[in-house]
């Protein structure tokens, strides 16, 4: 499963880890998401039962969360999802009439889909980036997932890497790189330099308050000069924040996903300029891709954790 803000997705999975079938509902947020693993477990054991499958016939069930995980399968917060600290391991298996569940990190599960399945696969060692809503990151390196102490690891949505930044970010921080560096940053970008440049022309104009981050990437390969100026602020600042990164992980490649991940070679070359700009110490670098599961990358990820990998395992060159 991969709970998203507004949907949940859930893919069915044999041994072997090919999706047999996928799905998603709505996500219900409302009384503090109070109701979410209750409708997500309802979802699973119908089509469970559809397919005549028992829970002896299910090894387990993954799900990624947009929030930290403490390794036990404690979330420690999700603010996407209304959530304060929550069992959602031990609540979500006494829904499943005792199937194992396991809980991760959206973005490290997407993270695990792709080492698994993805552009990743062969790599012993990537980061891969989810510019969404805001900006998630998983790190493996040696074959391991790397969530800390904490259940922290790999929060570089939260680096600050702008320091003039007055409105603060979704953790209470100010200039963190997802306030920039994601879809709802690149709306917020272009916003603010419309309204910095009133006598502007820009097409972006003409969609009024329903401006969305792929309006931008596609008027800025046009030739808008707005959106290409916001792209090329969101890029400067991804560039300064995965070279900020590679300098403590060294990763051999940056999987960026998520929506704005659709701008393709428009956004990862622009991305790459500003990685090398900022990485200077070394010719050699990690390369900047982009996923190749897309938003299926949270349910392959997801199935991979009910395998048994991730937390600290070794998930590659088995």
């Amino acid at each position: 499963m991969d709970i998203g803000g507004t949907e949940i997705k859930i893919g069915l999975f044999d041994g072997e880890g090919n999706l047999l079938e996928k799905w998603s509902i709505p996500t219900d947020r409302t009384d503090g998401g109070c109701r979410i693993l209750a409708d997500a477990a309802a979802s699973l054991l119908a089509k469970m039962r559809e397919r005549g499958l028992g829970s002896s016939d299910v090894i387990g069930v993954g799900v990624g969360v947009p929030g930290v995980v403490l390794p036990d399968g404690t979330v420690e917060r999700a603010v996407n999802l209304g959530w304060g600290r929550l069992d959602a391991a031990g609540e979500l298996t006494e829904l499943l009439d005792g199937i194992p569940a396991f809980i991760g990190n959206d973005a490290n599960a997407a993270a695990l889909g792709e080492a698994w399945k993805g552009a990743g696969k062969g790599r012993r060692s990537l980061v891969l980036v989810t510019l969404g809503t805001g900006l998630g990151a998983g790190v493996i390196i040696d074959g391991k997932m790397i969530t800390g102490a904490h259940g922290v690891g790999g929060e570089i949505g939260h680096m600050r890497v702008r320091d003039d930044e007055k409105e603060p970010c979704t953790c209470g921080g100010y200039g963190c790189s997802q306030q920039i560096c994601s879809a709802t940053g690149l709306v917020r970008e272009a916003e603010r330099l419309l309204s910095a440049e009133p006598e502007a022309e820009s097409v972006l104009r003409t969609f009024g308050s329903s401006l969305t981050a792929r309006d931008i990437a596609d008027a800025a390969k046009e030739g808008d000069r707005i959106a290409e100026k916001t792209m090329d602020i969101m890029t400067r600042y991804l560039g300064r924040t995965l070279a900020l990164t590679a300098m403590v992980v060294d990763p051999e490649v940056f999987i960026l996903g998520g929506g704005v991940s659709a701008a393709g070679s428009y956004l990862t070359e622009r991305t790459e300029k500003y990685y090398k700009e900022y990485s200077p110490i070394s010719e050699y670098r990690a390369d900047v891709v982009t996923a190749r599961l897309g938003n299926d990358a949270g349910i392959y990820g997801a199935a991979a954790m009910a395998g048994g990998f991730g937390n600290g395992r070794t998930i590659l060159g088995k």
